[in-house]
């Protein structure tokens, strides 16, 4: 082959492979390109009481809450913070709960008696309608002080969470006039706080 056509297929020959790596690399810095911002899933909210109010299952994170427990003398309710994991539950649900498990810090009694149940809880428009088994009667303590400390303790516990305001008393699905007979609980009864102490 003449000198001069092999310098023009050599030519030829190297710009054909420059032109094949320049589209090799353009084509493969294609796949470094980042995917567009709604394709990228956002990290989920953590949990709030907001909400957590009224759904079931709402986080596997704690909230923090204060559940009031009466004092020694039945004379005034006694705060106490907990961190509750609502799990299956809603908040609401959760809190009275806790309330019949009883207090865990001293100083703190019983507002609930034992054996009562939680037969379902339901918030609309700022009302907690609170279901309690027959328990809550039958094995009260009695007195016009003991029947004060269980109300306000379930009524000022459930109006420190957003969208409560006042809370319905149901025994086993039936409004009842009172526990004891001093305090009146056919209508929803909103909270006192002026019967809330600080610590004992």
């Amino acid at each position: 082959m003449p000198r001069k056509k092999w310098t023009w297929f050599l030519a030829g020959a190297c710009a054909a492979m420059a032109l094949a790596l320049a589209l090799f690399y353009s084509h493969s810095g294609r796949s470094s390109v980042k995917p567009p911002p709604s394709l990228v899933k956002a990290p989920a909210a953590p949990a709030s009481p907001e909400s957590a109010i009224g759904r079931k299952n709402p986080a596997s994170s704690s909230v923090k809450v204060v559940l009031y427990f009466g004092d020694d003398q039945a004379m005034y309710l006694l705060p106490e913070e907990r961190s509750l994991t609502p799990g299956r539950k809603t908040l609401p649900e959760a809190v009275v709960q806790a309330l019949i498990a009883g207090p865990r810090l001293p100083g703190r009694t019983r507002t609930i008696p034992e054996g009562t149940r939680l037969l379902s809880l339901k918030v609309s428009n700022g009302t907690a309608t609170v279901n309690f088994s027959r328990e809550l009667k039958t094995k009260h303590w009695g007195g016009s002080a003991g029947e004060l400390m269980t109300v306000y303790s379930v009524v000022n516990t459930l109006a420190r969470l957003p969208g409560i305001s006042q809370v319905q008393f149901l025994l086993e699905g039936e409004r009842i006039e009172s526990l004891t007979g001093h305090m009146d609980l056919t209508q929803p009864v909103t909270p006192r706080w002026d019967i809330v102490k600080t610590a004992p």
